[in-house]
């Protein structure tokens, strides 16, 4: 966000979509994060488990959140984000991570914003939900 110095409550101030999530997506992560648990990446497995194929870490699907706020604000003036996982991201999955002001604030001497955040699929559902504060002077 460049401008704050206008920000209204309501206004949406993160935007970015992600490419589709693919399998090599998938085992890139598990190797970069040391989390190998096979439902992300053995479609037998998966199936064996109940689902109809391997599924995302959500702490990827949270990484792709935090992307796109620190796209949208620099890291330095990030005070808080904060997620809940809401559903199972599947393979395949493309992913728009978007914020909204809910409420601005004084605090610690300077302007401060509360984002209401999420992360939805191509079909409209929220795959994660969350919140940050971030400084806005």
């Amino acid at each position: 966000m460049t401008e704050t110095t206008t920000a209204a409550v309501g206004d949406r101030v993160v935007h970015k979509q992600f490419p589709a999530i693919s399998r090599h997506r998938l085992a890139l992560y598990c190797g970069a994060s040391g989390d190998h648990n096979p439902i992300h990446v053995d479609i037998d497995f998966a199936k064996a488990s109940g689902f109809p194929d391997v599924f995302s870490h959500g702490m990827l699907v949270m990484g792709y959140l935090g992307q796109a706020l620190s796209d949208a604000f620099p890291p330095d003036r990030i005070r808080a984000f904060s997620t809940r996982f809401s559903a199972i991201t599947q393979v395949g999955a493309e992913l728009t991570c978007e914020g909204t002001i809910a409420e601005l604030f004084e605090a610690g001497g300077e302007r401060r914003a509360r984002l209401t955040l999420t992360t939805k699929d191509q079909h409209g559902e929220t795959k994660l939900a969350g919140e940050a504060v971030v400084a806005l002077s």
